[in-house]
């Protein structure tokens, strides 16, 4: 190819909470996925970790966006900057031509005609030539190895930022899925309601974050729990700060609500499947992904309550970005990409 220093090709997992960019087989972004822009001039001031540091620090200048909600893009225009600014970040200093791109990017299982056209219109308006998607659950079973073309049944459950994605997938295609709005977005979401009501402090967002990665649980009998965390804010009474120590065990407790959704969805799934790929799933257990995966003790929590295997993919953070390269690699030969 003489011609392919003119063409670029990307694959990108557009996620609620981070933005992965593969190029050439290496990740090349990882970014939260958040924008801060400059009111004034309508222009992007900063895009992803440096942005998140701004987020709930801002004056009225600066605006920090999430523009993805539930894994759908909620703000076209931050969207369409923000996956310009990242596409940037991609290229070298040196490079005078921007070349075409070839895009594949990821999708909900669950997103509608409408929600599909937004992702497909913000990948073009930043610069995607050839623009193609694939559903996440499928990028997900790429990433951890599956076969996704063997006949035999695989059951994936991707619990991201926005969504959870549970899938069944057998002969490259998704038998069965169901997509979920309960992921790590609302476990950040639930923690803050709970230290308000709990130990009426006032946190932010990032501080909950903070909170779910250190002593984030699933189950409240951890093996070897992790030390209590030290949260500071102002006390929501009197103003006044306060420091609170934490558990695991609180945690557990406060995303019981949530995580049993996510076991109602599973059950619901495993319900749809035909026997056949039933017996398969029982067999090889259920692949658990994204960055929900890595909280403590949630594959014990799922064995107990569904009684079949789970494995929780090695780095589950990127299975879904590396399931988007290898799409990315075989453009002509997989069939269930969306052009």
């Amino acid at each position: 190819m003489a011609f392919s220093f003119l063409t670029q090709e990307l694959a990108i997992d557009l996620g609620t909470a981070n933005t992965i960019i593969i190029h050439n087989d290496k990740i090349v972004v990882d970014e939260p996925s958040i924008i801060a822009i400059d009111q004034n001039t309508g222009k992007p001031k900063a895009i992803g970790k440096t942005a998140r540091l701004m987020h709930g620090k801002t004056h009225e200048n600066i605006k920090t966006i999430r523009p993805l909600r539930d894994g759908v893009i909620a703000d076209f225009n931050a969207a369409e900057q923000m996956i310009r600014g990242m596409i940037k970040l991609t290229r070298s200093k040196n490079q005078f031509i921007s070349p075409s791109l070839r895009m594949v990017v990821c999708i909900p299982s669950g997103s509608t005609e409408v929600e599909i056209r937004a992702v497909r219109d913000s990948s073009e308006h930043a610069g995607g030539r050839d623009v193609y998607m694939i559903y996440e659950p499928m990028a997900a079973a790429l990433g951890i190895g599956i076969d996704v073309e063997a006949p035999e049944g695989n059951m994936v459950v991707d619990i991201g930022g926005g969504t959870t994605e549970i899938a069944v997938i057998a002969l490259g295609g998704i038998v069965c899925n169901q997509s979920i709005r309960v992921a790590g977005d609302g476990f950040t979401y639930e923690i803050q309601q709970y230290m308000r009501h709990q130990h009426n402090i006032k946190i932010g967002e990032r501080s909950a974050e903070d909170i779910k990665i250190n002593v984030g649980s699933a189950i409240s009998d951890l093996e070897n729990p992790p030390e209590p965390y030290i949260v500071r804010g102002p006390n929501l009474m009197t103003a006044l700060p306060v420091e609170v120590s934490v558990t695991s065990q609180e945690i557990a407790h406060c995303l019981d609500k949530s995580l049993a959704k996510i076991e109602t969805a599973v059950l619901a799934v495993l319900e749809q499947t035909p026997p056949e790929l039933y017996a398969d799933i029982v067999q090889k257990g259920i692949f658990l992904t994204g960055g929900g995966a890595l909280l403590r003790g949630l594959d014990t929590r799922l064995f107990n309550k569904i009684n079949i295997p789970i494995h929780v993919s090695e780095n589950p953070l990127h299975a879904v970005a590396r399931g988007t390269g290898i799409a990315l690699k075989n453009i002509g030969n997989f069939p269930f990409l969306l052009r």
